[in-house]
């Protein structure tokens, strides 16, 4: 069997290359302005409807096109991208709603559009390729096909025209085409040995899971921590929020006071800076420079949720009710702007506006002083940077915190909170007029996995902060995935127009069993975990992979695409294979049940090498090293739910920082029975003098059962790490 040769690869595809940005043609300008419709409308994905009406002749991902391009003899050009993308936006303005471009891409292609979001699959075979092509990816992603479905070119955003030796798009076009007639077997040839590489399993060994893993983490993200304006690299800068959840779990493992001070340093300067939306509430996808000023101004359901996790979890260490206030404020932008009426969450807001990024957020300085009094449009201005000339594009102004509190107060000669007071009207004030402007697009379909993230957060914030209405709104969406988003049984993907589409993906299972857990914990209801459990049996027999250990992206009734991906990275959004080990892990310790614990060892043993080897690269993935090493501690609560007493040992539970704890209710009533049904254990411990008594214990070490409130909190101090 011949194995795969770099060198011979590189130089066919170096051929694509030169092919590519060697020569000049002539683009042809727009034609006539008129409405076309294509096969797109029938689909139910808003990025697919957003190119509905190109003159493209697009096709969904289907075996009718390929089917045809075969029958055609014609490649296929692939263009995946996403309703909020920008530069997705920028490209079906310049490229595709052009009649002339439309002519050569109907001509000579078959064209399919992808929404990745909708088909992660597809967007993880082809953005692979596209990196081992040119060393990076994004979106929009742009990539030619043999009529077989194997890669022979690619790339992300082509402008319209030739620029700085760069190939525009029209003639990017007709250069394949060209290719394709007269060079077909170089292109043939390049696709062959690039997918053969690609669908060939990466060789790893099994290695040790100990702690050095997490020392070799929490070395890299320091010489990668940013000291001057917090987070990791230089620029663009993204939250990273699993960096942040592995520092804090450093930081209580070791009591590193370096792990915590980059967790807070760089969630203060979020916080200050423009990335955050300091009128409605909620983050900005990220930012542009290193200083966190300048924003991607998009808005991301799962950037709200995991911000929101890691700030809650910030103020369990630390107590400071700054990190309260902001996962508040996150909730309420996603409760008020990002909910459907039934329940679950809307996928993303757009970066733009009127055909603007962030025209809707920006302001200048004369719209502040015709909106407020004079003092408090200079104490407005001077706290959020404010200036005549703009500080960001075109005289506009990004807010973000510029001044302190203590120097206003000094400056205008009034109290701490009078100054306070005058920046919340004012943005209550500017956030009214804010919202009669025209807001940027929303992406209104509801994403399985996306929902279990904000579901997830929002029981922990009911359960830290003591908010009822967190846990309600977690509850109604729960319910409305599991109502609308099974088929046949089936877990599916997205909800968009009424209609269930596509089955749903290892992130969806994954997210939504941690999901149901931390809904379980927030609410002590046990049906949440009869339904974690069913979702977990369905999740191992659907995508456990035996090659692997681990679990495949796709589940065993679906498509089957040029290769077989494994999730096997946490980026912006964690792999289902690091947050099913966690849910696994915790499922296995709430139930006793081996059966998920080994599953989730697999995994990590799976995985071993790569945290071997990078850690940095699976962060989410060490939180459950973490939680697999231990100490774990498994607390058990034998009391009534709506007893006084009960309440106060949970709430004094809660604002701890357990982050390796599972907790468990055993109630004298039907619900104590309904949760033996899945954690039979608990038939034993009950209350002890008709007092609510707690079980504690440590790694399958018990404590002496506690039904003494004073005991049991002297017991917890023990256990909880405090900050120097």
């Amino acid at each position: 069997m011949s194995h795969y040769n770099p060198v011979r690869v590189l130089i066919a595809v170096s051929f694509i290359l030169v092919i590519v940005f060697v020569g000049s043609k002539t683009v042809q300008k727009y034609g006539d302005s008129q409405e076309y419709t294509n096969r797109l409308i029938n689909e139910v994905s808003p990025y697919l409807l957003q190119h509905a009406h190109n003159p493209v002749d697009w096709y969904p991902w289907s075996d009718e096109a390929f089917k045809i391009a075969r029958e055609q003899d014609k490649p296929v050009f692939l263009s995946i991208g996403y309703s909020t993308c920008h530069w997705c936006h920028v490209m079906e303005r310049e490229s595709f709603s052009d009649p002339n471009v439309a002519k050569v891409m109907n001509e000579n292609f078959i064209s399919i559009k992808v929404d990745r979001e909708h088909r992660p699959d597809i967007d993880a075979v082809y953005m692979k390729a596209v990196q081992v092509m040119t060393g990076s990816g994004g979106w929009p992603l742009s990539v030619f096909l043999t009529p077989q479905g194997k890669p022979f070119f690619g790339g992300t955003y082509f402008p319209p025209v030739d620029n700085y030796g760069r190939r525009g798009f029209s003639s990017l076009l007709l250069v394949i085409a060209d290719a394709w007639k007269n060079d077909r077997e170089k292109l043939l040839k390049s696709a062959e040995e690039l997918s053969a590489f690609l669908s060939k399993p990466s060789q790893t060994s099994k290695e040790k899971i100990d702690e050095k893993i997490l020392t070799d983490a929490f070395d890299h993200f320091t010489g990668s921590f940013d000291s001057v304006n917090g987070g990791f690299g230089i620029s663009p800068k993204f939250p990273q929020t699993s960096n942040l959840s592995f520092l804090l779990r450093f930081w209580y493992r070791t009591g590193n006071e370096q792990a915590l001070n980059m967790v807070t340093q760089t969630l203060d300067s979020m916080a200050k800076g423009g990335i955050y939306d300091h009128l409605g509430g909620g983050f900005h996808r990220y930012s542009t420079d290193a200083k966190w000023f300048a924003p991607h101004f998009e808005k991301m359901l799962y950037d709200q949720a995991l911000l929101a996790r890691i700030y809650l979890q910030a103020y369990q260490v630390t107590a400071d009710e700054n990190y309260a206030d902001i996962a508040k404020d996150i909730f309420e932008y996603v409760l008020r702007d990002m909910k459907n009426d039934k329940g679950p969450f809307y996928s993303a807001e757009d970066a733009d506006s009127q055909g603007r990024e962030g025209l809707f957020y920006l302001w200048e300085k004369t719209q502040i002083y015709a909106a407020l009094d004079e003092r408090s449009a200079k104490v407005f201005s001077s706290y959020y940077g404010v200036k005549e000339q703009g500080n960001f594009e075109s005289a506009k102004n990004i807010l973000y915190v510029n001044n302190s509190v203590e120097s206003l107060a000094g400056e205008f000669e009034i109290s701490i909170e009078e100054v306070k007071n005058i920046l919340k009207n004012s943005r209550s004030k500017l956030f009214e007029i804010r919202a009669k402007r025209i807001r940027p697009a929303r992406d209104e379909k509801i994403i399985t996995a996306w929902n279990g993230l904000m579901i997830s957060s929002l029981a922990q914030g009911s359960a830290i902060l003591n908010e009822k209405k967190y846990l309600l709104a977690a509850e109604k969406a729960a319910d409305f995935i599991l109502t609308n988003l099974k088929k046949n049984g089936r877990l599916m993907r997205f909800y968009a127009k009424d209609f269930s589409v596509q089955k749903g993906f290892l992130d969806d299972y994954a997210f939504l069993i941690m999901a149901l857990v931390d809904l379980y914990h927030a609410s002590f209801d046990a049906k949440w975990l009869i339904e974690a459990k069913a979702l977990a049996d369905e999740m191992i027999e659907l995508f456990s992979d035996a090659e692997h250990s681990g679990f495949s992206l796709v589940g065993s009734d679906s498509e089957k695409l040029i290769f077989k991906t494994i999730s096997d990275y946490d980026g912006a959004i964690p792999s289902g294979n690091s947050v099913s080990a966690l849910a696994l892990l915790k499922f296995g310790q709430l139930t006793m049940d081996s059966e998920y614990t080994e599953k989730a060892q697999k995994i990590l043993d799976s995985f071993s090498f790569q945290l071997q080897q990078s850690p940095f690269s699976l962060t989410e993935m060490l939180l459950a090293v973490d939680f697999h090493l231990g100490p774990r501690q498994e607390i058990v609560i034998a009391g009534d739910a709506d007893s006084a007493d009960t309440s106060k040992i949970i709430k004094t539970i809660y604002s701890a920082f357990l982050p390796n704890s599972v907790i468990l209710l055993h109630e004298s009533s039907k619900q104590g029975k309904k949760i033996e049904s899945v954690a039979a254990f608990l038939e034993l411990q009950n209350m002890i003098d008709g007092r609510p008594t707690v079980y504690f214990c440590e790694n399958y070490a018990c404590k002496k059962p506690i039904n003494n409130f004073d005991e049991f909190k002297k017991l917890l101090d023990t256990k909880v790490r405090q900050i120097k």
